[in-house]
């Protein structure tokens, strides 16, 4: 039997070098730095995702007449026959004119299907339907500003004639019906002035002109559901159509400027979307 005594006797203590406070304090600062760019580098790589999501082609495409059916909800996302500039041009909140890339982002039709999380907010689903794209067309893009020739719609001299109105309230009427918030009124009216005059009773105008951008600058907040009374006049185009309806009806006006805008320029992209 070993003798505790004498494991005490046989043991030789040596002391530990006492560490300072101070001189820890370099290592410690040195550990929180990476933990920080840790951090830092999952929240700028992180991004919310869709729960569901489904990316097709389009069975059969539509053209700009019909395209673009673009719907948010309380559940998420749903596209019928969506280019994939309109896509991105939602995505980040632009217009399609601000989405620099080539012809077949207006040319391929896509049907998409998500789903996202109860309570989700709108901008949640933007930053979900930038990793869409990202994931799924292999989206690659950059931020830039250029000089364009754009419309800022403001609030008139005497002030708006239109008021928000509750979620899911609607006021359909007869004449030109609008649904949305003035960003979306925007968008409708970046399309609405590239009409050209009609030339004759017989033959129906349709947009495809050159569509500067419309930028909202009104400060309204909301959703708006109105009705405006507005027909296609012989020799008459649909800017100048709407600038008398705008200051008319609604409040509201045009004013042509140039400025810098942000565009998003597509450096590279899939037609054929992964499988879901």
């Amino acid at each position: 039997m070993v003798k505790i005594g004498s494991l005490k006797a046989g043991l030789k203590w040596s002391r530990l070098p006492r560490v300072s406070p101070d001189s820890r304090l370099p290592s410690m600062i040195a550990v929180s730095a990476l933990l920080a760019a840790a951090a830092i580098g999952w929240c700028q790589t992180a991004r919310p995702a869709f729960d569901v999501a489904s990316v097709r082609p389009s069975a059969h495409t539509v053209g700009p007449d019909y395209n673009n059916q673009i719907s948010w909800t309380a559940e998420g996302l749903t596209a019928r026959n969506a280019t994939l500039r309109r896509l991105i041009a939602d995505a980040w909140k632009l217009q399609l004119d601000q989405v620099i890339g080539p012809p077949w982002l207006d040319r391929n039709e896509y049907d998409i299907e998500t789903r996202y999380a109860a309570g989700a907010t709108r901008e949640q689903g933007d930053l979900m339907l930038q990793s869409l794209l990202a994931d799924r067309f292999g989206l690659k893009q950059h931020a830039e500003t250029r000089a364009m020739r754009v419309y800022e719609l403001t609030v008139g001299r005497n002030g708006p004639k239109i008021k928000p109105v509750a979620e899911g309230e609607a006021h359909p009427g007869a004449g030109f019906h609008f649904h949305g918030d003035m960003r979306q009124f925007a968008d409708l009216l970046a399309v609405q002035f590239s009409i050209p005059a009609a030339a004759s009773p017989s033959e129906p105008v349709r947009a495809g002109g050159p569509a500067n951008p419309v930028l909202d600058r009104t400060g309204l907040h909301g959703v708006y559901d109105f009705s405006v009374d507005i027909h296609p006049e012989l020799g008459t185009d649909a800017l100048t159509a709407w600038q008398r309806v705008l200051d008319e009806q609604l409040g509201l006006k045009i004013e042509s400027r140039k400025e810098d805008v942000e565009v998003r320029v597509i450096d590279s992209a899939t037609e054929v979307p992964s499988a879901n």
